[in-house]
This record gives structure tokens, C-alpha cells and sequence, in this order.
């Protein structure tokens, strides 16, 4: 298994779910070890025109694995199949 676990959250300004989202990805993070980074589409053309509609988008290793609201069960376990050790 791999530590090495890249973790990102899409996100927008002012965006409540994504606040609660951030709250979730830190916990689950914290307690495998890791980091996780943010990404705010409306820097970026590209991402804002592709997930506008699904904000918070969690990605995995590139992987969009969530969207919305994330359930942090389910999050600690798409940690845990990407390699985390928990």
C-alpha cells in the first residue's frame, strides 16, 4: 500500500457545501495522515464549465470519487481502497 494519497476538493467562493465538504476532507485526512489540497474552479475556466453544477467535487488521484456532500463513512473508506493506511 501507498501513502502517498493525493486528495483534492473542488470549490467556489461562498459555497456552503463546500465548507461543510472542507470540514468532512480534513477530518477523514487527519486521520490518515494526510494533506489535501483546494481548488477553486473560478480560477479556471475549464473546471468551472465541467463541474459547475456538482460543487464540491472530491478527486482521488484524479479520480472524481464525490460530489455535493460528502458522507464521511464513505470517505474514509475511498482513503483507505487509494492506499491510505488509517
Amino acid at each position: 500500500m501507498s501513502d502517498h494519497v493525493d486528495v483534492e476538493v473542488l470549490i467556489k467562493p461562498d459555497c456552503h457545501l463546500c465548507a461543510e465538504a472542507l470540514r468532512v476532507t480534513a477530518a477523514a485526512c487527519a486521520e490518515h495522515g494526510l494533506d489535501y489540497r483546494t481548488t477553486d474552479i473560478t480560477d479556471d475556466d475549464a473546471l468551472a464549465a465541467q463541474f459547475a453544477e456538482e460543487i464540491p467535487v472530491l478527486r482521488i488521484n484524479g479520480a472524481v470519487r464525490d460530489f455535493w456532500m460528502f458522507d464521511p463513512t464513505r470517505l474514509r473508506r475511498l482513503l483507505t481502497e487509494a492506499g491510505a493506511r488509517p
